[in-house]
């Protein structure tokens, strides 16, 4: 007799592929038509020298000779920062330049082998072990090892399903968009309200239904690995829940990173300023 585990695991599969197959990965325009998102080299972005009347244009021959990964950086510009909170912003910003599918990809695939996704992963598994959590995995290195690849499936699966997948298919951009207010409980509202409120491809607020679809079919996929006590309907809600909460925390945590990294960097010796520059790892990863 199927297990609900893989009940639960194929109606995900079916769901995602039927969301794959019938959206079509592109722009809408007015006319109903789909186009193709243009190459990275052709996508518009403000012209330096119209930055005052706000009219944009091709990306300068300066921007082309960058690499993909800076065209694709999970960075966000100030210039781009999201100014309103309503759903539907009927004016988009000039300066708003979207990800392409590749370029989503390409994050996720960044993501997927950085450094930190891999610490992030022992240090849950650790406290998961310390703690007790998921008994049935047992203890050891052998239990640990299995904590440890199953954080490691759920960070993965979550980031492929909603960060890509759905990112693309619903046409929504991954990245967080800081705010431009001042006032700190302002920032933090806005940035918890960010699990609401996404930037569409068109640069406009739109409600996030890549998130609480993303963390719905990836809670439902844990049911595949996670031990069988662990499978019920209720601790599948739960594990939604969380993700959405979790997600919260990760927003604030975005909207104040770069004040924290200003604050360190201003009062850091230059040993450790030249110690991070010297880190192997992505920009975008560093501290």
């Amino acid at each position: 007799m199927m297990t609900d585990a893989r009940v639960s695991g194929a109606w995900t599969l079916v769901i995602l592929a039927l969301l794959l197959t019938t959206k079509n990965v592109g722009y809408a325009q007015s006319d109903g038509n789909i186009a193709i998102p243009p190459p990275l080299d052709q996508q518009t972005s403000t012209v330096s020298g119209n930055q005052g009347s706000g009219k944009s244009g091709p990306i300068q021959p300066s921007d082309r000779s960058k690499p993909a990964s800076d065209l694709c950086s999970s960075r966000v510009s100030e210039s781009m920062s999201q100014t309103a909170s309503e759903l539907h912003t009927p004016k988009a910003s000039s300066d708003y330049v979207p990800l392409s599918a590749r370029c989503k990809f390409d994050l996720f695939l960044r993501q997927t082998y950085s450094p930190y996704t891999f610490a992030s992963a022992g240090f849950q598994a650790t406290l998961a072990q310390a703690t007790a959590q998921w008994p049935h995995y047992g203890g050891g290195v052998q239990g640990w090892g299995k904590r440890f690849g199953a954080t490691l499936a759920d960070t993965e699966s979550r980031r492929f399903i909603q960060g890509f997948a759905l990112s693309t298919v619903l046409h929504q951009d991954p990245r967080y968009f800081p705010s431009n207010k001042k006032r700190i409980l302002a920032r933090i509202w806005y940035a918890a309200t960010r699990v609401v409120v996404v930037k569409s491809d068109q640069g406009r607020g739109t409600f996030n239904s890549a998130e609480f679809l993303g963390a719905l079919f990836t809670s439902s996929l844990e049911n595949a690995y996670y031990p069988r006590p662990d499978r019920t309907f209720g601790d599948t809600v739960d594990r939604f829940a969380g993700a959405l909460s979790s997600d919260v925390t990760s927003d604030i945590l975005h909207e104040f990173t770069p004040d924290m990294k200003r604050l360190f960097r201003k009062h850091a010796p230059e040993e450790i300023k030249k110690i991070e520059k010297e880190l192997p790892i992505p920009d975008d990863d560093k501290p």
